[in-house]
């Protein structure tokens, strides 16, 4: 389940050997150092490699720490990948675009846009009434709960509120080109976020 830290360049179209024209989406990953090696044998109880990404030196003295501590400059994004085997990744190593190859499919993990306040139009889809005179629920919930019994509205019901901003994985996408002079793969289809977001790209 390795993987690497990327960020989100945007989309474009990439058509493949047989012709296929197909949405792409181009992501930077890495380069990402080796800030750590954990294995079940320690006190960590789990085999995982702690990597890095973007590189700063606006950090925190436990960031900084942990950078100095490995042997590589300082990054602002750190996350844990879990490995079965631990013996091919050392401290102070660098992850590159070399990790994938194409046809392989990885999972994308980003935050999607926030897109503050939303009606149920929006926000759930609703269909809302009809575009004819006289119509004054055109983007409306309508009812939300009976009126002596229950008496009350369920929970989880669909409503107005705050929409996007969370964190979202897709599975399954399938890789068209592999970049490696820039760091950059080419996915088939959309991932989750905006330009320049960060997003965490696993094999699968």
């Amino acid at each position: 389940m390795i993987g690497l830290i990327g960020k989100k360049i945007g989309m474009t179209q990439i058509y493949k050997e047989n012709g296929e024209l197909c949405p792409a989406t181009a992501l930077q990953v890495g380069p990402c150092p080796i800030l750590q090696v954990k294995n079940n044998e320690g006190k960590d109880g789990y085999n995982a490699v702690k990597l890095g990404f973007w590189e700063s030196k606006k950090l925190s003295k436990p960031s900084k720490g942990i950078s100095a501590k490995a042997g590589v400059p300082g990054v602002k994004i750190m996350r844990e990948f879990r490995v079965d085997e631990i013996s091919d990744y050392e401290a102070g190593a660098t992850l590159t675009a070399e990790l994938f190859s194409v046809g392989e499919k990885v999972m994308v993990r980003g935050t999607t846009k926030g897109r503050g306040f939303a009606g149920v139009t929006k926000r759930h889809g609703f269909k809302g009434g009809d575009d004819t005179h006289g119509c004054r629920a055109n983007r409306i919930p309508g009812s939300i709960g009976a009126s002596s019994d229950p008496s009350r509205v369920f929970k989880g019901k669909k409503l107005p509120g705050h929409y996007g901003a969370v964190n979202h994985t897709i599975k399954g996408l399938e890789i068209l080109m592999v970049d490696l002079e820039n760091n950059v793969i080419f996915v088939k289809g959309a991932v989750p976020g905006p330009g320049k977001s960060v997003v965490y790209i696993t094999k699968q």
